[in-house]
């Protein structure tokens, strides 16, 4: 488990209107590339309960976000 605080960053499309909005953190390092190949793991969590958080492998966050990005 990494002692490092997590960077947590969300989509410049969210606002503060109380829409609906996750968060995306991966271990206090630098990264590209939507998180493939990136060894690590990913973690998600709803902006409006920080708390609870989902944990990713890389590869599984960058086949989500390749999903999601479809047409």
């Amino acid at each position: 488990m990494s002692t490092n605080p997590l960077l947590w960053f969300k989509s410049s499309y969210s606002n503060d209107s109380g829409g609906a909005c996750v968060e995306v953190a991966l271990d206090g390092r630098q990264w590209s590339g939507g998180g493939a190949g990136c060894g690590h793991t990913v973690h998600v969590r709803d902006s409006k309960n920080p708390g609870p958080t989902l944990r990713l492998a890389g590869e599984a966050w960058a086949g989500f976000t390749g999903w999601a990005a479809r047409p």
